[in-house]
């Protein structure tokens, strides 16, 4: 456990040498990454969403690859396709961008559905199947798709089903005028994320991955999770509430929080911490409340204060 908390501050602590005043936001991306998740930044352009991605990468020093989306994108531009060899007279498996352990998926929302699902077998399944045969994805994977919240025009906007397969959706924001003035000061001779070094080895995260699922979660807190979820099924202004999967996802969030803070058991406040961005992109809320400018995470704050929080003695060992 401590290796793994070792692990994920020494991510954090390297990419905040590359993106200035945005600690939470780079947690965020760790956690979902510990819990194998995928993440969607939706966020205006130029606030750094591409550099968190490759400053990810480069911690691990592991292979990124970046994708485009535009609306002639085809899915085998995406998973790879069979070329035919004439000296071999067979058919030969070129793999696409996917076929990395971290895919930036620039604009998703400019990528027609076609060519949207087919990350949809990438980001649920590891795999991706081409011609009827299945080719696993190398661990660890990390999925950051971006999109732009302002700019609709020419755009297919994620059916929430597929919304739903993200583990979790935040955004970066602008830097503060103290944080853009130290960010020139930095970038005027180069960029640092060209000497970014790995500090993590790709074992190292597989290790901390699986020591997630290790971390302690008292029956209480297990039930705080789910009354948070049917919270967001019950209220008046969401006509479709969080899943059953936003439920693991929160419980696996949690687990991951409590694990970068150096506990082998959750207590609530990690759940409040991470609910936000685990479930604001889950709800789907009905056409009046839209109308009245209600946002998802007003839904979840309101959830927050309203569930109430179990009360839980936890000895060290979360028992």
């Amino acid at each position: 456990m401590a290796d793994a908390a070792q692990c994920a501050r020494a991510i954090v602590n390297n990419v905040e040498r590359v993106i200035i005043g945005k600690r939470q936001q780079i947690v965020l991306a760790v956690v979902s990454w510990l819990c194998r998740g995928h993440v969607l930044l939706e966020d205006v352009p130029g606030v750094a969403k591409t550099i968190l991605a490759r400053a990810l990468a480069a911690s691990l020093g592991c292979r990124f690859k970046r994708i485009q989306c535009t609306p002639d994108l085809l899915p085998t531009d995406v998973t790879g396709t069979s070329v035919f060899n004439v000296k071999t007279h067979e058919f030969e498996f070129r793999p696409g961008p996917i076929f990395a352990h971290v895919v930036l998926v620039d604009e998703i929302n400019r990528a027609t559905p076609r060519t949207q699902s087919a990350l949809l077998e990438a980001m649920a399944e590891g795999s991706v199947t081409i011609d009827g045969r299945t080719h696993e994805l190398e661990r660890p994977f990390l999925i950051i798709a971006t999109q732009n919240p302002v700019e609709h025009e020419g755009t297919f906007p994620l059916p929430e089903a597929q919304l739903d397969r993200f583990f979790m959706r935040f955004s970066l924001g602008y830097p503060s005028k103290a944080e853009e003035v130290e960010m020139l000061s930095r970038l005027q001779h180069r960029h640092p994320i060209e000497q970014l070094q790995p500090v993590v080895s790709l074992q190292e995260l597989l290790q901390a991955q699986e020591a997630v699922t290790h971390v302690q979660v008292h029956p209480k807190v297990q039930g705080y999770i789910v009354d948070l979820v049917h919270a967001t099924r019950e209220h008046e202004d969401v006509a479709l509430g969080g899943s059953p999967r936003a439920s693991l996802a929160l419980f696996r969030a949690a687990q991951a929080v409590a694990l970068v803070r150096g506990r082998q058991y959750v207590v609530p406040d990690d759940v409040q911490r991470i609910a936000t961005a685990v479930l604001n992109h889950r709800m789907l809320l009905k056409p009046e409340s839209r109308l009245r400018g209600v946002q998802p995470t007003q839904v979840v704050d309101e959830v927050l204060r309203t569930v109430p929080v179990p009360t839980v003695a936890l000895s060290p060992r979360g028992t």
